[in-house]
Order: C-alpha cells, then sequence, then structure tokens
C-alpha cells in the first residue's frame, strides 16, 4: 500500500508548491495522510460530477488542475456545493490534491504539454523561475518556434485539433494568410500577460479567457506598430506583419492536456518512490461551462483578419 503522505510527496517533487503564483494555494485540499492511494483519477475541475464519479469508482485521490477554493471561503457546510464535495470525498475517503500554478510552471507540466501538443521546437517559459535544484528550464508560459512555419489559419486549424472538444471551440485574431514562426503558449487566463509577450515579439500567442477591452487594445497597438514599422519607424518587432495574432482557446482544454504528461509521469513516480505503481485513470468530462453557441457571423473583414 501506498499512503496519501507518500504520493502526496511525490506530486510535490514533480509539481512544486514553491512555483505557484503568490495568490494561489494548490496542494492537498482534503485527505487523511494515513488513508491508501492506490488509485488515483486525474480531472480539470473538482466539479460534483468528477468527485462522485472518482468516489463511486473506488477512487483513492483525486488530482485536479482548478482548485476547490480558489477564493475566500468560510464555510463548507451543507449551504454550498463545495460541503457537499469535502463531505462527499471523505464519507468515500477520496483525497483531493490540486496542481493549479505550480503545475503550469513544472517540467512537462500545463505549459510544456500544451505548447508540445501544438508542435513547438525550441522551448523556453515565457517567465522563467530559478531553480538551481532542476536541470530543466522552469516557470510561467512556454515560448518556441515552429518547425516549419505555417499560415495563422493552419496554425489555428492545428490548435483547435489538439484540444479536447467543447462547444465553445477557440476563437482567432489577425490576418488569416500571415506566416507563423513563432508561438507564445499560456494555458488559463493570459491577458494580464501581455506585456510580457510584446516583449518576446511572437507571431501568435496563444491563451484562454481573453476580455474583449484587453484584447482589443492589444490588437490595435499590434495594428498601429505593424503600420508604423512599414512607414521605417522602428516600433515593436519584425516587418510589417502585426504581432501578435491571438489565439483565445476554452480555459479547461488547454489545461486539461497536461493529464497526458501526469498519466505517465506520475505512477512512475510513486513507483520508483515507493516500489508500488497506483492504478491511473483520466476522467475527460467536458467541464467547460458551455453546452450551446449561438449567432457567429462572419463578413469578409472576418475571414481575411482586417
Amino acid at each position: 500500500m501506498t499512503s496519501l503522505k507518500q504520493t502526496v510527496d511525490v506530486l510535490e517533487t514533480l509539481y512544486p508548491l514553491r512555483y505557484a503564483e503568490s495568490w494561489d494555494h494548490p496542494g492537498l485540499i482534503v485527505g487523511d495522510l494515513t488513508d491508501p492511494a492506490d488509485s488515483i483519477v486525474f480531472a480539470a475541475d473538482p466539479t460534483m460530477d468528477v468527485v462522485r464519479d472518482a468516489v463511486e469508482n473506488g477512487a483513492q485521490l483525486l488530482v485536479c488542475h482548478h482548485p476547490l477554493f480558489f477564493r475566500a471561503v468560510h464555510e463548507v457546510s451543507g449551504r454550498t456545493f463545495r460541503g457537499e464535495i469535502v463531505s462527499t470525498l471523505y464519507r468515500g475517503h477520496c483525497a483531493l490534491w490540486v496542481g493549479h500554478t505550480n503545475a503550469d510552471a513544472a517540467w512537462r507540466g500545463v505549459g510544456m504539454a500544451a505548447a508540445d501538443a501544438f508542435g513547438l521546437v525550441d522551448q523556453v517559459p515565457m517567465v522563467p523561475i530559478d531553480d538551481a535544484s532542476t536541470p530543466h528550464a522552469v516557470g510561467l508560459g512556454r515560448v518556441g518556434r515552429l518547425p516549419e512555419p505555417m499560415t495563422l489559419r493552419a496554425f489555428a486549424d492545428h490548435v483547435a485539433q489538439a484540444l479536447p472538444a467543447t462547444r465553445y471551440g477557440i476563437q482567432v485574431a489577425g490576418a488569416l494568410d500571415a506566416p507563423v514562426r513563432t508561438v507564445g503558449v499560456l494555458p488559463g487566463s493570459g491577458d494580464s500577460m501581455f506585456n510580457e509577450v510584446n516583449a518576446l515579439g511572437v507571431d501568435v500567442y496563444v491563451t484562454s479567457d481573453l476580455r474583449h477591452h484587453p484584447a482589443t487594445d492589444e490588437l490595435q497597438q499590434s495594428l498601429y506598430e505593424a503600420a508604423m514599422r512599414e512607414d521605417g519607424v522602428p516600433l515593436g518587432h519584425g516587418d510589417g506583419h502585426m504581432r501578435p495574432a491571438l489565439i483565445n482557446t476554452p480555459h479547461s482544454a488547454i489545461e486539461s492536456l497536461w493529464f497526458s504528461y501526469a498519466l505517465e509521469d506520475v505512477p512512475n513516480a510513486v513507483e520508483l518512490a515507493t516500489g508500488s505503481r497506483p492504478q491511473v485513470r483520466w476522467n475527460r468530462t467536458n467541464t467547460d461551462p458551455w453546452n450551446l453557441s449561438l449567432g457567429a457571423n462572419f463578413s469578409r473583414g472576418d475571414v481575411d483578419g482586417r
């Protein structure tokens, strides 16, 4: 038997809590450290359906990317869904561990899994973390290049095909026939990172949860800088193409790509540390909140990216 404490130690070696953003609180959320953890389920969100599935199928540990407690919570009573989730987990002897921004930044974590799925090579972190204890480059987001250039339209199609399907799909802003060579990827909400992305001069930025005003301002500035470069004024980066174009992905879809690595890395590491290999499963339930998308309209300007 592998104890929950042993498994948590392995998880927090693979995805160190010190990598987490200051506002984030990942790690063990629910669980008795002396309980066994020989059966693990991975899922993007600890929703009620996901939790019930784990408990009803005998899982002893649920590993999620998104927190159960994202903001301050003052009760876990029967008045709230969080109280019901905590109660269900404890009654079912199923622990909950969350790898959030610590898993974003880790080697073979969320950012790297997405960048690999999109075919990027020569990757480095977008915002590096200095960690002398690892030989790997770790940090928030990933920046890399495509082995061969392709158009924005072709790259967007490649991204869409790599992601788990959702009703929401992806959104693209930019000249669809523009060449794409360099790409920045930040799974999760990414419009707070425009300054960092702009400094890198990538052709495309792939992220999630882009809000109207920050995205519009970013695109307008990119178009302005491209026009100035065409007139011989060196603003921004590169030639007369606007950069970066934007690709907005469903939040849970892009972040769940991590589990393609975790399904291999976690049981391997647990077995190496304890001599016992846990059973693992990925619950691929689509936890994107939207189940219907209507009214998308396209004009010539939309198609051409003007």
